[in-house]
């Protein structure tokens, strides 16, 4: 074999590679259109869900807001035994705050009730801030007195 037949046979396999994954691409693209065609996606004509398709499971956002070190998650698996959902822990914007409290962030302020109740805070420390910006149902902000809770 010549030294200018090698280099055709390496072209040429690198060129039968690349028609060969165009090929499996666009049949990936064809067959993404022949289902979107078929089943259409369904747009609900409403604003506000129906709401015997909402969950029973209360998402939460746990917030650190006394700055103990890696308080937020250390509750997480006791939330969780409660049945509730976490769905992501953090810091609070601050750590000088004294008293736990939990925010609403749905329209349904009996979920942040429920997760006022169950951690052992009176309901006078449920705040309702209604955005829909959020895709969780409460906000649990931690304060110094995270010892006295039921968590």
């Amino acid at each position: 074999m010549t030294k200018s037949s090698k280099g055709s046979d390496y072209s040429s396999i690198t060129l039968n590679a690349a028609i060969g994954f165009l090929g499996v691409l666009l049949f990936i693209l064809i067959f993404a259109l022949v289902t979107r065609l078929v089943y259409p996606r369904i747009v609900a004509d409403r604003a506000d869900p129906d709401p015997a398709l909402i969950s029973n499971v209360i998402q939460i956002e746990v917030l650190n807001g006394c700055g103990v070190p890696g308080l937020a998650t250390a509750y997480t698996g006791t939330l969780r035994s409660y049945g509730f959902d976490v769905v992501e822990t953090g810091n609070f914007d601050h750590f000088n705050i004294e008293n736990t409290f939990v925010v609403s962030r749905s329209r349904n302020r009996e979920n942040a009730k429920r997760v006022a109740s169950a951690i052992g805070i009176s309901e006078e420390r449920v705040i309702l801030e209604q955005s829909h910006e959020y895709y969780l149902d409460v906000t649990l902000v931690l304060g110094s007195d995270y010892e006295s809770l039921n968590l």
